[in-house]
């Protein structure tokens, strides 16, 4: 069965997409630790980041790279937070989100029921960063 990451990037559900190619795609998670968090995601459904390819990897980790200078200039972060965690979705994937302190690596203050609003404003400031 394909994992919800699988969904959205194959279009079977709504994502906010903001990077994808054969390997990888970026998209916010509904779930931010703050605005703009993002997920990179292998689009091969390996669960954890240890057993991808290690050329997959890389170009996992290239992509969380340009997407992390797009969320420091587009929410004018002091930091970008980078994550590997792999416990919430069986499907390995990179967390990128802009940083002011070490509180904001904090998965126990993920922002739930964020408003689509909320969501839309921060992918358009993201992609335009991304330009």
């Amino acid at each position: 069965m394909a994992t919800v990451f699988t969904k959205i990037i194959n279009g079977e559900l709504p994502g906010r997409i903001v990077h994808s190619d054969d390997r990888v795609a970026a998209f916010l998670t509904i779930a931010p630790l703050n605005a703009g968090h993002t997920l990179v995601v292998p689009r091969a459904e390996v669960d954890e980041w240890t057993d991808l390819d290690p050329e997959v990897w890389s170009h996992a980790m290239t992509v969380a790279h340009t997407v992390g200078r797009a969320l420091k200039r587009a929410f004018d972060a002091p930091r970008v937070g980078l994550i590997v965690a792999g416990f919430e979705v069986p499907h390995a994937h990179i967390h990128v989100f802009p940083a002011w302190s070490m509180s904001d690596f904090d998965f126990a203050k993920v922002q739930h029921d964020v408003p689509a609003a909320d969501l839309d404003a921060a992918h358009q400031k993201l992609l335009t960063a991304l330009r």
